[in-house]
C-alpha cells in the first residue's frame, strides 16, 4: 500500500521478552477490525493499516515511543512500520504476524 524502504524488524522471541519487561512498549495490530476481534495479542491496540495515515499520530503522539507492529503474516506490518518511520517515529519495529506468534492470543 505505502511502498517504502525496508523497515526495522525484531524477532518475535525478542519482542515477547521485551513486551514482558517493558509495559510502555506500544504494540500495534494493523489488521482489520474483524481480524483483530477474532484473535489478537493481549494489550495490543488495533489501528488498521488503511487508517494509519489519518489515525496513527492521534493515537500515539510520542515520536520516541517504542512501537511494535504486527499483522497476520508481516507484510502489512512492514508497510505500516515504514510509514510510521516516515512520520518521524524513531523506534518502530515490524515483529511479523500473529500467524507465527507462539505466545498466546486473546480470542
Amino acid at each position: 500500500m505505502f511502498n517504502f524502504k525496508r523497515s526495522k524488524s525484531l524477532s518475535q522471541e525478542e519482542a515477547y521478552t521485551n513486551l514482558q519487561a517493558d509495559k510502555n512498549i506500544q504494540l500495534i495490530d494493523v489488521r482489520t477490525v474483524e481480524e483483530y476481534r477474532d484473535a489478537h495479542i493481549k494489550g495490543s491496540i488495533n489501528i488498521p493499516l488503511d487508517t494509519i495515515p489519518s489515525q496513527f499520530e492521534r493515537k500515539i503522539s510520542d515520536k520516541k515511543a517504542i512501537i511494535y507492529v504486527i499483522c497476520y503474516s508481516g507484510a502489512r506490518a512492514e508497510d505500516a512500520t515504514s510509514f510510521i518511520t516516515k512520520l518521524g517515529y524513531e523506534n518502530a519495529y515490524n515483529i511479523g504476524g500473529v500467524a507465527t506468534w507462539r505466545y498466546g492470543l486473546v480470542r
